[in-house]
């Protein structure tokens, strides 16, 4: 069976970054009413203290959600490998200095006037707590393991998984 491993405060934060930064892309949950509302998102950047940095635009729907319920879910997955789960506060700043150290050209794709777009603007996450798996030696050696599982009928985990406290 897998390791479980709990961390907090600094060791969360080196855990969220690691797995987050390797990933990168997210499901951005926020609420509607009662609801969970998900959307695909990029991280631009994740701080030492584990606060998760995103660009957005203004007019969004996330950030209409955020203004009303600043609670958020944040879900990483990179298959066989990687996995992490967060639940925190967002704020949304309009700091031109945090947006040009965050912007990065791929945004233009989402926000066409790019960096001096006037609708474009930040999204900052503080989690508060969240849960990870991750496999102890790497995706390759992971996927070898479930095939060894699957034909002799045995449990092979190499996971290591916790819960994350800010």
């Amino acid at each position: 069976m897998g390791d479980h491993k709990d961390l907090t405060d600094e060791l969360a934060a080196d855990k969220i970054k690691d797995l987050a930064e390797d990933i990168k892309t997210c499901m951005f949950c926020t609420y509607k009413e009662t609801r969970l509302q998900s959307r695909p998102m990029s991280v631009q950047k994740i701080d030492d203290l584990g606060q998760l940095w995103f660009l957005s635009d203004r007019n969004s729907s996330q950030n209409a959600e955020i203004t009303l319920n600043p609670l958020v879910e944040i879900f990483f997955a990179a298959p066989h490998d990687k996995f992490l789960t967060l639940h925190g506060t967002a704020t949304i700043l309009y700091k031109r200095e945090i947006i040009e150290e965050l912007w990065d050209p791929i945004v233009k794709v989402w926000m066409p006037g790019g960096i001096d777009d006037p609708n474009l603007c930040v999204i900052k996450v503080v989690p508060e707590d969240g849960y990870y798996w991750n496999n102890k030696h790497g995706k390759v050696v992971a996927i070898a393991k479930m095939t060894a599982a699957f034909v002799s009928g045995k449990t092979m985990d190499d996971g290591i998984e916790g819960t994350l406290k800010l």
